[in-house]
């Protein structure tokens, strides 16, 4: 039951992290400004965002692998930012319901320690 849970945490924790760059390319494509910005911003984001968490971040093969605080710290401000993107590109409950899901995988997560 265990290998479940912690399957289905990190299944979702895969699919979270891809809800923030597709919240961040919509953020990108959805700003108020000529299409060129546009561009630059839907798919830079992304992009720069992606790269940071292949440093820091990916499963353990990260360059510059983060632990305990800085850990938590990263991941509160890259899902943070996700939930923002969301919220600030017209979709405030989306960008809600997405923080709601993070918090809630996280303590899962927490709670089997992974």
């Amino acid at each position: 039951m265990l290998t479940m849970v912690k399957g289905a945490a990190a299944a979702l924790m895969f699919f979270l992290e891809l809800g923030v760059l597709i919240a961040l390319a919509r953020w990108g494509f959805t700003r108020e400004a000529n299409i060129v910005v546009r561009i630059l911003l839907g798919l830079g984001t992304p992009a720069a965002f992606a790269t940071l968490w292949g440093l820091f971040m990916a499963g353990g093969k990260a360059p510059y692998q983060l632990h305990g605080f800085a850990r938590g710290a990263f991941e509160v401000v890259w899902f943070g930012a996700g939930a923002a993107a969301l919220a600030a590109s017209g979709l405030v409950t989306a960008g809600v319901v997405f923080a709601v899901v993070y918090v809630a995988d996280a303590a899962l997560r927490l709670l089997t320690r992974q």
